[in-house]
This record gives structure tokens, sequence and C-alpha cells, in this order.
């Protein structure tokens, strides 16, 4: 019977420990979500179409920029798919990956590793 209990015992840590992992991730990935919109730097229009190539590859999606660069070689589709929005406003391409589909809430959190600024008017 005292088997039964350090197994019993050693399972609940073990179940304790893994829902903590989910929680810990759960709550760093909506981290960056949260992130104060007039704490990011202020990029214009302007500044954002210089990086309008694969050597510097910027892009805005819902007033916030991105530097993707160096996912652009990593993207699942051929490169000139992403290139085509570079230095540009790319919200409805973003929205519509195809037809009506967005990105994924996977493709989201990659996303706000490249975050650098918010977009703003002139």
């Amino acid at each position: 019977m005292n088997m039964n209990k350090i197994a019993y015992t050693a399972f609940i840590a073990f179940l304790a420990s893994i829902l903590t992992l989910v929680s810990v991730s759960a709550l760093s990935q909506s981290g960056g979500e949260a992130r104060d919109q007039e704490a990011l730097d202020a990029i214009t229009r302007s500044e954002l179409a210089k990086h309008d190539g694969a050597e510097s590859c910027w892009k805005a999606i819902h007033g916030r920029v991105y530097d993707i660069t160096d996912y652009v070689p990593n993207h699942p589709t051929d490169a000139a798919v992403i290139l085509e929005w570079c230095g540009k406003e790319a919200t409805e391409a973003w929205s519509n990956k195809r037809p009506g589909v967005p990105h994924s809430p996977r493709a989201e959190g990659m996303l706000e590793k490249y975050l650098v600024g918010r977009l703003v008017d002139e």
C-alpha cells in the first residue's frame, strides 16, 4: 500500500508540473500582445516603405510594424508571396492568406518576436 501512495503522489506532482508549464507558456505568449502600443517606436509610412525587399523586409499589420527579414527564407510559400508585401501595410494579406482564411494563432505568436514599432501617420 505504501507504494501506491508514492505512485499517487508522484503522479499528482507530475500533473501539477505539466499544468504549471502550460499556464506559463500561455501567459508568456499573450505577454507580447499586451505590450503598450504607445511604448513602441513610431514608424512612419515613408520609413516603412524604405524596407521593401529581401535585404530588409518590414510589414505593417494591424497598426504594428514587423521586421520579418530573417523570417523570409523560412516562410512556407515561395519567397515572392511574402516579398510582395515588404514595405507596405499588409493587414489585408495577413487576414487573407487564402481568400477568407487568416493566418493561424501560431503564426500570430511567431510574428510578435519581429515587432519593431507602431505605424503612425506622418
